[in-house]
């Protein structure tokens, strides 16, 4: 059973649903975590075309409504989520049994068969249930997958360069110069890592098939020379826009505007690395942490924002989970509690709050 959320602190929850509900329809390979939903949220569930998606989707309806009965201390049947501020493109927020709106704050992501929420239950616990007002602390969550798509497809043909260009409409012509042109590390072959400092102009190549030859220790007090294929610096290059797509989707989905924001652009983060990626899941083991990242700078139409934390946290061989909290300076992001999920303990979870 999922422990309650600790008042005053953060909680960030990991739910992988890669090997749950098998077959081709959700309906027949979930019917009772669906059952557990009003209509409303399973006909969105119902209506996708693709199994794995409608996965994510009932994943994600269950730890939000969880998430909400846990907090208010409600049964989970009468948990009820709408759209704060505006009805279609609005945050999803906690309604109260009056129909306002709680004053907490949670936010969910999904991406390639992982599910996150990420939430903040205020220390005084009657505070959620204050109306009229919204959340002093907000924050957001996304996941991202390198390597998910076919990017080497338009990488090989026009560089990275040219790829990170296909998404002028959200970065920066600065963020999108970092991207191309600048590695915050390599991982060699065997193990070893190079910090982009020590990769000279190797740090300018865009695309894979080139020699990159360097200079490291050799772990004697010496150095040697080390070659090897571009593709490990263009892959290197690929994790670190990622993360940072990870940064931006993360911040503005603190006020839940998403990619709409016309602000987008003129959001820039500086300084930004990705996590080393964690280990795959082993068996029947679940997959590993690995690195994490936080201190990067955040900045808003030319001012530095300086009242909203974030971090970037690998998970399993390549995911990286982004985390945004914006208010309260007591409220550390680095002090929340992780949890990974299982779904046998999601459902008796809301068996015991029914």
């Amino acid at each position: 059973m999922t422990s309650p959320p600790h008042p005053g602190k953060l909680t960030l929850w990991l739910l992988d649903t890669r090997s749950l509900w098998p077959g081709s329809s959700i309906k027949t390979a979930a019917p009772h975590p669906l059952s557990l939903l009003p209509t409303a949220d399973q006909v969105p569930i119902l209506r996708k075309h693709h199994i794995t998606d409608a996965r994510m989707s009932l994943a994600s309806a269950l730890l939000k409504r969880l998430y909400t009965s846990q907090v208010l201390c409600i049964p989970f049947p009468t948990t009820a989520i709408a759209r704060r501020h505006n009805p279609q493109h609005g945050k999803p927020a906690a309604l109260l049994p009056s129909g306002a709106f709680a004053n907490f704050d949670f936010n969910v992501s999904h991406q390639a068969g992982l599910v996150t929420l990420i939430g903040y239950a205020p220390a005084d616990a009657g505070a959620a249930l204050a109306r009229g007002r919204d959340p002093a602390v907000l924050v957001g969550t996304d996941v991202t997958l390198p390597g998910e798509r076919d990017d080497y497809r338009a990488v090989d043909a026009e560089g990275v360069d040219g790829f990170v260009d296909v998404f002028a409409e959200v970065f920066s012509d600065a963020e999108r110069f970092d991207m191309a042109f600048s590695v915050d590390y390599v991982t060699l072959l065997d193990g070893r890592v190079v910090e982009g400092r020590d990769l000279g102009r190797a740090d300018r190549v865009v695309r894979r098939g080139e020699e990159v030859v360097v200079r490291v220790l050799d772990g004697r007090g010496g150095e040697e020379v080390v070659r090897f294929d571009s593709e490990l610096v263009t892959e290197a290059k690929l994790r670190r826009f990622y993360a940072f797509f990870a940064y931006k989707e993360a911040y503005i989905k603190l006020a839940g505007e998403a990619l709409l924001a016309g602000w987008l652009k003129e959001l820039e983060f500086r300084g930004v690395r990705s996590p080393r990626p964690g280990a795959p899941a082993r068996c029947a083991m679940e997959g590993m942490w690995g690195g994490r990242e936080e201190g990067v700078e955040v900045w808003l139409k030319g001012e530095r924002v300086r009242d909203t934390q974030m971090d970037l946290r690998a998970y399993d061989e390549g995911f990286i989970i982004a985390s945004a909290i914006k208010g309260d300076a007591d409220v550390k992001l680095k002090d929340y509690d992780i949890k990974v999920l299982h779904i046998d303990e999601v459902l008796e979870s809301i068996k015991m709050h029914m």
